[in-house]
């Protein structure tokens, strides 16, 4: 199947959206990053609107996307509704840091890390279909958690090292107290770095497994001829599946093995080191969990072969 490359752009920048929201509502929860929630609330808005004027290139006539709001149904629609929640979720959340005392309550922190998996989710599931196989796995949509758990710790990262919590605490604080509140936050981005990459790495070969054994879905067809393609020989829809040694293998083994999960993996066990650079690993692995979060959509479309396509 051909690249659709704004449908990739847009399931990028969904996962990385919602990363970074479910990251800054996770720091809400631990008390820490008061003065990096501001920025990856708005980093996490302007992810969220990329992603979604990408989708409209995706539309010869985007107008015409209108009619589907109509069918409850329809993926578009579900993706819809679970885009305005998740805005109106981020606009109670800027009100809150707006206040004179910026402080995220519980239950909103958690709303938001509801909203952000309901948005990967859902966008996902919008690909399930019974006639391409290899889409059709929920472990789809847990390689897209993967990829939003990888995005959100990383990029949260690197926004905390200009917008340190240090200097979000008052000068009548004690000295101890800021370096708690730095410490604390440090503390859980770098565990939730270590779980995001290795969550993002074992759901992403997960997901590549099922696309292996999505193979025996297909029917081999013997002798046929189709008049309209009098010279095109019989493809054969299983080897689309075959992404460990197939056209797609380079992708699924460099891109997204290697560089996509084994980098990221490394840069976040290293980052745990104290006196680590926290800011060039966190870099290094943001940079190779995009390239390798192309990769893994480029290998979804490449292995979506339809069970009515032969040639």
């Amino acid at each position: 199947m051909e690249m659709q490359w704004p449908l990739i752009l847009f399931t990028l920048f969904m996962a990385w959206s919602a990363g970074v929201f479910g990251t800054a509502a996770v720091l809400a929860l631990a008390g820490g990053g008061k003065r990096v929630q501001m920025p990856a609330l708005v980093t996490s808005v302007v992810l969220l609107a990329v992603g979604g004027i990408a989708v409209f290139f995706h539309l010869e006539h985007w107008d015409r996307i209108f009619n589907g709001f109509g069918n409850p149904t329809s993926g578009i629609t579900q993706e819809l509704i679970v885009i305005v929640l998740m805005a109106v979720v981020m606009v109670v959340y800027f009100v809150y840091l707006r206040k004179p005392e910026p402080v995220v309550p519980r239950w909103l922190a958690v709303a938001a890390i509801v909203v952000s998996v309901a948005l990967v989710v859902v966008m996902s599931h919008s690909y399930n279909m019974a006639a391409r196989p290899a889409w059709d796995s929920p472990l789809l949509w847990l390689a897209y958690l993967g990829n939003a758990a990888l995005f959100g710790p990383l990029t949260v990262t690197l926004l905390a090292a200009f917008f340190p919590d240090a200097e979000g605490v008052s000068e009548d604080a004690p000295e101890a107290v800021s370096t708690e509140a730095v410490a604390r936050a440090g503390s859980v981005l770098a565990t939730s770095g270590v779980v995001g990459a290795v969550a993002n790495a074992v759901l992403s070969v997960a997901w590549g497994a099922s696309v292996v054994m999505s193979a025996a879905s297909f029917t081999e067809v013997g002798l046929y001829w189709d008049p309209t393609h009098p010279n095109y020989p019989i493809a054969n829809p299983a080897e689309a599946a075959n992404i460990l040694s197939g056209e797609a293998s380079l992708l699924f083994w460099i891109g997204v093995v290697v560089i996509g999960c084994a980098v990221p993996v490394v840069c976040a066990a290293l980052g745990r080191r104290k006196g680590a650079p926290a800011v060039p690993l966190a870099g290094v692995g943001l940079a190779c969990a995009i390239v390798g979060a192309v990769c893994l959509r480029m290998v979804f479309y490449s292995a979506g072969a339809s069970v009515f396509m032969f040639y």
